[in-house]
């Protein structure tokens, strides 16, 4: 039984790992008219691991298994039990409900670039909506004793996690951040800030740079590659095969930056699970909220910090050369300036979970029936003044901007800003066992992704984010420390 589970697990790895390389090739260098194929292509391999998830030899298998537990290995058991957990989830949903939605989200993503490149929300809003109310009518079919609809697809992403967590979670940082917040805000007013790392570079140059940091910071080439999509991601076929990719901005040349350092941060996770994970069911990150904590560790924790830059800087110039009229210290305010500003992925570490926040709640309303599609435009406008005091002139700067609802990713968002929590507490215990900005003005990047990679990246799917996160920080998820984090820097930075 042994080995024919170990057969159908490899199998199934086969089809992820061909269904990655086709959302790669969509999302960076198929031709448009091919993306309908592809898109048919998707779907008939979605279905190809659903049928192999559902069907009876795998679920007998499994199931015979899952008795039997006591004579299995440690990684066994967890594949038993992730299997288990996929089995139930999957069978569900009705065969050709999970092709009709794996082809609408597949084919959606060509779509959403459309209507963004028009600013033009009518051309994928029946399709938005249609992704939403699969998702509704996947969770009834799906839901056990969660208390709503939408805390079922919130515990896909983040094992544990519902709406009453995390509206605690967000009050707590409503109440902190939000008025922090203002009082920069009254700060700056005092304060003349001119823009001065916003200058035209060409895009070649800016993915050369970003090719270097992103060896810099520790991904390893030979496992990887980085290429250019319209939506910053990271996928991998197993730890010896991981991608990364960047959008280019040519007036902006900082996002290039952070999107590839906060991108490596993914990418070294990826690289560095276990090698007994390979080939099996275990063999990649653990929750989107823990993935998201080793992004934005390396973005900002790493990324923003002084002490990085300190020895990269004269390297920076070459890339940059702009940068050889700017003295360190205001470099250092420019990276880490406070603006207020409408999109996510450009977002600073202060406003960065309010975002967030503003998609967390609409998603909120739309599983409550309190709005519909067409209200979107107008309700996000609304939150972004609340949270945030500006508002987008179009959908494209609105809630357009992400790719996420358009190919299916609901109840995602909200790891975002847990990944941002998690990160600060994971910084409060790593600064414990050595001097982390000594390690960084050394060029000795390979004591943090060695921590990391010891305390976290090994485990793969191992072991749960909570017990992850409890074992390495002594506390469960804490946003104490991300608040703390915030106001220590923040203050300092903008003397209040």
């Amino acid at each position: 039984m042994r080995e024919k589970f170990r057969e159908l697990v490899k199998k199934k790895n086969r089809i992820y790992a061909n269904l990655e390389l086709l959302h790669w090739d969509l999302e960076t260098k198929t031709p448009v008219k091919s993306k309908p194929y592809l898109s048919d292509l998707v779907a008939e391999l979605s279905m190809q691991e659903y049928d192999l998830f559902t069907s009876d030899e795998f679920i007998n298998l499994v199931e015979n298994l899952n008795k039997e537990k006591e004579n299995l290995s440690e990684i066994e058991k967890k594949e038993i039990d992730l299997s288990m957990e996929d089995i139930e989830r999957m069978k569900k949903i009705p065969a050709d409900e999970y092709e009709a939605y794996a082809k609408l989200t597949s084919i959606n993503q060509s779509i959403w670039e459309e209507a963004k490149s028009k600013n033009d929300f009518s051309i994928v809003k029946a399709n938005l909506e249609k992704i939403f109310n699969y998702n509704k009518k996947f969770a009834k079919y799906r839901r056990k004793n969660e208390k709503n609809l939408y805390d079922v697809l919130l515990n896909d992403y983040e094992k544990g996690m519902d709406t009453e967590k995390l509206d605690i979670f967000f009050s707590e940082l409503k109440k902190e951040i939000v008025p922090f917040l203002k009082k920069i805000q009254e700060k700056k007013k005092t304060l003349k800030e001119e823009d001065k790392i916003n200058i035209s570079v060409d895009e070649d140059v800016q993915f050369k740079f970003a090719k270097y940091l992103a060896d810099y910071v520790g991904f390893d080439f030979e496992k990887g590659l980085i290429e250019t999509s319209e939506h910053p991601f990271t996928l991998n076929l197993n730890k010896n095969d991981v991608r990364l990719t960047t959008n280019n901005k040519k007036n902006m040349p900082f996002s290039t930056v952070f999107s590839i350092i906060h991108e490596a941060g993914h990418g070294i996770y990826e690289q560095q699970t276990g090698d007994e994970l390979i080939d099996t069911l275990l063999g990649t990150g653990g929750s989107m909220g823990l993935h998201e904590s080793q992004s934005r560790f390396m973005e900002n924790i790493v990324g923003r910090n002084d002490a990085f830059w300190k020895p990269l800087y004269k390297k920076a110039q070459e890339f940059y050369p702009f940068l050889k009229d700017i003295d360190f210290e205001e470099f250092s305010k420019q990276i880490n300036k406070i603006e207020p500003g409408l999109i996510r992925v450009e977002a600073d570490e202060l406003t960065y979970s309010l975002h967030i926040m503003v998609r967390y709640e609409i998603e909120k309303m739309i599983f409550a029936g309190d709005v519909s599609i067409d209200d979107l435009p107008k309700i996000w406008k609304q939150k972004m003044l609340e949270y945030l005091g500006i508002e987008p002139e179009n959908d494209s700067e609105g809630l357009m901007q992400d790719v996420h609802w358009y190919c299916g990713l609901v109840g995602y968002f909200p790891s975002y800003a847990i990944g941002n929590a998690y990160a600060s507490q994971i910084y409060n215990t790593m600064k414990k066992d050595f001097d982390i900005e000594k390690a960084l003005e050394n060029q000795e990047l390979n004591k943090i992704t060695d921590w990391l990679g010891e305390k976290i990246h090994k485990y793969g799917r191992l072991k749960d984010t909570p017990e992850i996160i409890k074992k390495v920080t002594g506390e469960e998820l804490n946003p104490k420390y991300y608040i703390e984090y915030l106001k220590e820097k923040y203050s300092k930075i903008y003397k209040i």
